[in-house]
């Protein structure tokens, strides 16, 4: 069977399908195309249980979900705005950062939200939308011709489009079919993830903690009196937090320099889960007739839990390029791939060069960069208009 769009999406994730609503609200005929081991997600169920994936989801973020409808359509009493940020280095006394929602004049710094969350009302919203054509099934060919791609299936079915959007994650499909080289970095760190209630109110504060050979520590605030740990640490200190009885971590997390939130108790699952953290850089955007978004076309350390944002952000991007030239206009032409490359490209290399940049600071151990990076801390503490020029750039205010 042959089937025919303007653009195809390939990806199920949540940055798929939130380009596959975009694009079709904007009037464009959108073929969805996800794996079949995808499948629906699971539904959230029980109150007691959280999700261990969660995104901190900044004002560009918020505002394209609001704009599909999908933000409205997420269970609220599940998300958690952070009112405020509290950074600590290595020297509790020196090396301590704060930010929170009232000096940067904004209702909220991001959104605490669950995978599972945002997905159902994602699926929702696809099921509601007239443009969006969801496809199952494996691309196993590509190939971008003058004025279409063609996109074989396991199953025998063509795909023919003006354009390809690759939403389709870390190890993109799209990506290696379209000849796109990446750099590639693995951090010989795992990201550990769990759940837990705490004793004292976190009073919607987000808290990190630089903790040189030891990683970093993010507390992220749930509903409740309840947080949600990432532990960026080396593989070796990941091997032992999975491998210790489950109250250790928790010790771990009461002992914290400065640490407020009294004692922690692991909610269930109780299973700690742990994901490779790399950088991977892709040396292009777009390629004739593709364009990359989210995952696909970057990876960085979620130390700024900025991520999901800059996948977000790409889709906002790639929707201003396509605004910009008008609906009658082939949607997947050179010019309009370059402008949206263009559109992207200084955000995300600065958050690459940011990540990789601190990662490399906070994870050395010698101690004058010990002592620099602490008081580089204190010091920007102390200057408003650069901390607000970084509280801005991480609401994604950056292209207003």
């Amino acid at each position: 069977m042959k089937k025919d769009g303007d653009i195809c999406v390939i990806g199920g994730g949540a940055i798929g399908k939130a380009s596959a609503l975009a694009l079709a609200r904007e009037g464009y005929r959108v073929l969805l195309l996800s794996p079949d081991s995808e499948g629906a997600s699971p539904s959230i169920g029980r109150a007691s249980s959280w999700d261990l994936r969660v995104y901190a989801l900044n004002h560009v973020a918020h505002r394209l979900l609001s704009s599909l409808k999908v933000w409205d359509a997420m269970d609220g009493s599940r998300i958690t705005p952070v009112d405020a940020i509290a950074v600590q280095g290595d020297d509790a006394v020196r090396g301590q950062l704060a930010f929170d929602a009232y000096g940067a004049r904004v209702g909220a710094l991001a959104w605490i939200i669950e995978e599972s969350n945002l997905n159902q009302a994602l699926d929702s919203a696809l099921r509601f939308t007239n443009g969006v054509t969801q496809l199952k099934g494996r691309a196993v060919a590509l190939a971008s011709r003058d004025q279409q791609a063609d996109i074989l299936l396991d199953n025998g079915d063509e795909i023919r489009v003006s354009l390809v959007v690759g939403a389709d994650g870390a190890y993109s499909w799209v990506r290696s079919q379209s000849d796109i080289g990446l750099d590639y970095r693995a951090y010989d760190q795992r990201a550990l993830v769990a759940n837990f209630s705490c004793t004292n109110a976190h009073h919607g504060v987000a808290r990190q903690w630089f903790l040189g050979s030891e990683g970093i520590v993010a507390l992220l605030p749930l509903p409740g009196n309840r947080v949600s740990l990432v532990w960026s640490a080396p593989d070796t200190l990941a091997d032992h937090l999975l491998s210790s009885p489950v109250g250790y971590l928790a010790e771990r997390l009461a002992a914290l320099p400065g640490q407020t939130l009294g004692t922690f108790t692991m909610l269930p699952s109780a299973e700690p889960r742990a994901f490779p953290l790399r950088l991977i850089r892709s040396q292009s955007l777009v390629a004739h007739r593709v364009a990359l978004v989210g995952d696909a076309a970057h990876v960085v350390h979620p130390l700024a839990g900025q991520g999901m944002n800059l996948g977000f952000a790409d889709i906002d991007a790639l929707l201003a390029a396509l605004k910009e030239q008008g609906r009658e206009a082939d949607c997947g032409n050179d010019r309009l791939l370059a402008r949206y490359a263009r559109l992207r490209k200084e955000e995300v290399l600065l958050m690459q060069l940011t990540t990789d940049g601190l990662h490399r600071l906070f994870a050395s151990e010698l101690a004058p960069l010990r002592i620099i990076r602490n008081a580089g801390m204190g010091l920007l503490n102390k200057l408003p208009f650069l901390k607000q020029r970084l509280v801005s750039h991480a609401l994604g205010r950056s292209h207003h």
